[in-house]
């Protein structure tokens, strides 16, 4: 598996604030791919789509709740 991490900047976080953070991507070439988000404040957002086309895509604020979560074939995200 591949993965690159970058940082980005001014980016809306789970929580509403915009902030600064890392991007990380990772695949594996055969349908696997990971995309997660970290807020510097600590909020998380996560998309992973599986080899069988499923989707799974969460967000968690910085103080552990999570603001969405859907799992499906595809959420057009």
């Amino acid at each position: 598996m591949t993965g690159t991490r970058t940082t980005f900047h001014d980016l809306l976080a789970p929580c509403g604030r915009k902030g600064g953070g890392e991007h990380f991507v990772e695949e594996d070439g055969d349908g696997l791919l990971i995309r997660d988000d970290y807020f510097d404040c600590g909020c998380r957002r996560m998309r992973h789509e599986y080899h069988d086309g499923s989707i799974h895509v969460h967000a968690t604020r910085h103080d552990g709740r999570r603001v969405s979560d859907e799992f499906g074939p595809d959420h057009g995200c």
